[in-house]
């Protein structure tokens, strides 16, 4: 491909520096197959266009938070009252955060259905659920920056859980906590795993992601094999495409930040008792709900331990899944991974449902 740049054109002197014409030859060549089910390659450019905002928004509201027990609730509260559009910046935010969650689980459902963790996509599939693990990560560090009265007592129900881990749980709660309990260490701890640690992880998988992407390129749906599909150009068809998703997810998001902006409550009192209903954010209501319906000992094992060790299997069994979906021969299973796939889906739904409504 000649380049488009005319010799000794600003053009020209970045190209030779940087390689653009080897971008633009690329992107001249990648694309993206057209069938059934490929509105859902879509939600996870949307993914990462919201962990963009993410940071953006966090950067805002880094320049006024004070990660201290006496000062982060009343900095918040200050964001939202005083600074000019902060309620907004806040808003947009939180609202991101968990819209980010949510479009990383369809994201990660629609690669179950259309099995695209196949060969040789192992570590794509590996590396996105830790990147899905990261978006948790960064939901559950940044819930407790307020220092509010839920926001504290549910990370003490949280740490509490880890701590019910056998063998190294009481080190897991106290490394979380940075003492024996949830107070002004556990916030700074979590305020530098929030802005600094969990960012510069899933930077660096992003780009080990989406290289793993581009190499191995965007996977046809099993029932597609040995049909001849139509191709999108990835530039500009469908990178505009992209583009129109991405607006339509900034126009969910603004809608929401605006019309149900997020509230702050009450600040919290290690010293209060715990509020009557407490519950996680809703991408953990699922497990939270399970363990409490599981009596406080079955036989002689109590019942919270015997559940961790059940979504330990079940996380094992989840992230091992490119590697039992297909059997001797190299075929995938596809009834198998589908039924699991739609198993688990209605679990987390369900649970979380009723974990938010009981």
């Amino acid at each position: 491909m000649a380049s488009a740049t005319r010799p000794g054109s600003l053009g020209s002197w970045l190209d030779e520096r940087l390689g653009l014409s080897a971008l633009r030859e690329f992107a001249a060549h990648k694309t993206v197959p057209l069938h059934s089910a490929t509105i859902w390659y879509y939600f996870g450019g949307i993914t990462l266009f919201l962990f963009t905002i993410q940071v953006l928004t966090g950067v805002l509201l880094l320049l006024y938070y004070r990660p201290s027990p006496t000062e982060a609730y009343e900095s918040v509260q200050f964001i939202m009252t005083r600074v000019q559009f902060g309620w907004l910046v806040r808003s947009i935010h939180s609202w991101s955060a968990n819209l980010m969650i949510f479009t990383a689980f369809i994201h990660m459902f629609s690669v179950v259905f259309l099995h695209s963790y196949r060969r040789p996509r192992e570590i794509t599939w590996l590396s996105g659920l830790v990147l899905l693990g990261l978006a948790l990560g960064f939901g559950f560090s940044g819930y407790l920056l307020p220092w509010n009265k839920v926001s504290y007592f549910a990370t003490k129900v949280g740490t509490d859980m880890a701590a019910s881990v056998p063998i190294a749980g009481h080190q897991v709660a106290r490394f979380l906590r940075g003492g024996a309990d949830v107070g002004g260490a556990t916030l700074t701890r979590f305020f530098g795993f929030h802005v600094a640690v969990l960012p510069g992880l899933t930077t660096l998988l992003l780009v080990v992601h989406l290289g793993l992407v581009q190499r191995h390129g965007m996977s046809s749906p099993p029932w597609s094999e040995g049909k001849k599909l139509s191709q999108m150009n990835f530039f500009p068809n469908f990178f505009l495409r992209e583009l129109m998703a991405w607006y339509a997810a900034l126009a969910v998001l603004g809608s929401l930040a605006a019309l149900f902006p997020w509230e702050l409550g009450e600040k919290a009192d290690p010293f209060a008792p715990a509020p009557a209903g407490i519950r996680p954010e809703w991408y953990f209501l699922a497990p939270f709900y399970t363990l409490k319906l599981i009596p406080s000992h079955v036989w002689r094992v109590e019942g919270e331990l015997l559940g961790l060790m059940g979504f330990a299997l079940l996380a094992a069994w989840w992230v091992l899944l490119p590697f039992w979906a297909s059997n001797s021969k190299g075929a995938v299973r596809t009834r198998w991974v589908t039924g699991a796939g739609v198993a688990l889906l209605a679990y987390l739904v369900t649970f979380s449902l009723l974990g938010y409504f009981r």
